[in-house]
């Protein structure tokens, strides 16, 4: 592919919407291009990107039995309907109906289908276990789409879906998975990615994992262990509290705290520690509007995941009107009348003289004790920095960003139960078969490897999913013995197999230098009058480590070779 060719502008300006950089490199170097919101077309090069990446996925499922398949981009609303999605998923589901009326929804993942295309095959215990995947452009209605393809509407996603007659298949399958994505990973480029014990949402199921690249431009946070190698999404890891007891239990006192509604303010005011007091956060079930009041200790913040698993319902921030008889500001557990949920955290379990708002208007208590008989506890507090460890209980937790690359889950019979899909065991007894679901996001996966290796001046892809394996500069086209032995190594370089993108446009070497930096091929060789005069060629890999000058003879040769070195092959 020749330069001036190639379909696309590169400029030098960040754009001013990109709040990361391999979103502001991939938009300046002509990879992709804003359409609306969440939504981006992929230039030439990304596309070159994403289908290397998509071999390398292939493969590695290939490679554990899966079977290619294709499902639909659009599904009547009755297969979701089955599996109780279809009003249980909130409006991340685009629902529309056809020109008949038929209600219909836009694929954002694809359990559903996948169960219905195969609940006939699959009527013997013969035929499992068995996988299916495919690779296919989805869409989700996000909420807060944000830095280019980490969080988009519209994407591209290789899923697999997995059948089994056991538990200890799905689970020795499930770790065959595993494994296949370490592979994929390292495979593209980010061998860092770590694999973390995550919430299955909406997904359902009894385990999953997300693969995560950390990274402090990541959306998500992890919780890690140093000490024992522990690792969670904090939606899902367990935050342990300890409370130390004191030598005297105070008299509970009715205080007047005028004008004073957050924790910061209210414990300054009293003389006391934020986790020597309890706060309340108040949301409303969607399915019903209720409120749902949650005590917990003050220094602690909510994990709104876990209060969702544990009601079994979306929630959201409350909205308090006098009529609820809730006070803002002055919520507390001593005496609260009303219809509510309350549910407690386990922060507050065995906590002695405690803050909390006195459900009375600019009214806080002091010297609450919670040892009320009739309070359940349970977790609903994010682990946080310095925390204990769920896996050796030392005060060692860190919290780290990531951007989640991968995910896997364990589902169980959620789908093939909700739309019966059994089959006959060696007995003759119907049973439903167990799934496992495996994704990966492929622009995501683009973009990630692109933010984990990157410079100032552009990306540096790996040689595995490199648009190009060489960017060939000819310097001075004008000069006839330059420009005739940069030709004929192009000419040559293609007959060898070898991938290259060829510059010999009539530009500045500073503006052919910038923009093959831009473009971040992995190997450049430059032919320019000065090395000519030498008899040689510059041989420079993207990231610097590799400088050198080759004769010309052996240019060809030097080539080959770094390309297998960089492949991992040399």
């Amino acid at each position: 592919m020749k330069m001036e060719k190639v379909v696309g502008e590169r400029f030098r300006e960040r754009p001013a919407d990109c709040v990361i950089d391999s979103h502001a490199l991939m938009v300046r170097g002509g990879d992709m291009k804003y359409v609306g919101n969440g939504i981006y077309s992929q230039f030439g090069p990304l596309r070159r990107i994403c289908r290397k990446i998509e071999g390398i996925i292939r493969e590695e499922m290939d490679g554990i039995d899966g079977q290619e398949v294709q499902f639909p981009v659009v599904m009547p609303a009755s297969l979701w309907e089955e599996s109780g999605r279809y009003e249980s998923v909130g409006s991340e589901l685009l629902r529309f109906s056809d020109r008949n009326g038929s209600k219909m929804v836009l694929g954002m993942t694809h359990e559903e289908a996948s169960v219905q295309l195969v609940r006939e095959y699959g009527k013997s215990y013969a035929k499992y276990p068995f996988m299916i995947y495919q690779i296919q452009t989805k869409f989700r209605d996000e909420a807060r789409p944000r830095a280019g393809l980490i969080r988009v509407r519209e994407f591209t996603m290789k899923d697999a879906y997995s059948f089994h007659t056991s538990q200890e298949d799905l689970e020795e399958y499930y770790q065959k998975c595993y494994h296949a994505y370490e592979r994929i990973f390292a495979r593209a480029g980010i061998p860092e990615t770590i694999a973390v014990a995550s919430d299955s949402g909406m997904m359902g199921g009894s385990l999953s994992h997300e693969f995560m690249l950390l990274t402090p431009v990541g959306e998500d946070s992890v919780a890690v262990c140093p000490e024992c190698g522990f690792r969670a999404n904090v939606e899902m890891a367990e935050s342990i509290v300890e409370n130390p007891q004191d030598d005297v239990q105070e008299e509970l006192k009715l205080v007047y705290t005028p004008d004073i509604h957050t924790i910061e303010d209210v414990c300054g005011f009293l003389g006391m520690p934020e986790e020597k007091s309890c706060k309340a956060v108040v949301y409303q079930k969607n399915s019903d509007d209720k409120f749902v009041v949650l005590f917990i200790r003050g220094d602690l913040d909510v994990n709104e995941t876990k209060v969702t698993n544990f009601l079994k319902s979306e929630i959201r921030p409350a909205e308090i009107t006098e009529e609820s008889g809730l006070h803002p500001g002055f919520i507390g557990p001593y005496d609260l009348q009303g219809d509510f949920t309350v549910l407690y955290d386990r922060s507050l379990q065995g906590g002695m003289n405690l803050s909390c708002g006195g459900n009375v208007e600019e009214h806080h208590y002091t010297g609450l004790c919670m040892d009320c008989p009739q309070a359940e506890y349970h977790d609903f507090a994010k682990i946080s920095e310095g925390g204990v460890c769920p896996g050796c209980g030392k005060h060692t937790i860190q919290v780290c960003r990531g951007i989640e690359v991968g995910n896997i889950f364990q589902l169980g019979t959620k789908y093939t139960e909700s739309m019966g899909m059994q089959y006959l065991d060696k007995d003759g007894k119907e049973k439903y078969p167990l799934m496992g679901c495996y994704g990966i996001g492929i622009g995501r996966l683009a973009a990630s490897v692109c933010e984990a290796h990157h410079d100032e001046y552009g990306p540096i892809w790996p040689m595995a999913i490199a648009p190009w394996q060489v960017h060939l500069c000819c310097v001075r086209p004008d000069n006839e013995e330059v420009k005739a032995f940069a030709d004929k190594l192009y000419e040559d370089l293609q007959r060898q197999g070898v991938e290259v993108l060829y510059d010999d446009r009539k530009v500045s070497a500073g503006v052919m230098f910038s923009d093959a930096d831009l473009m971040g091929v992995p190997v450049r060789v430059i032919v320019s009058p000065r090395n000519m005069k030498e008899g040689c060629c510059e041989i420079v890999t993207r990231d610097k480590n590799v400088q050198k000058k080759a004769a010309l003879q052996d240019v060809k040769k030097e080539i080959a070779v770094l390309i297998e070195e960089l492949s991992g092959k040399g």
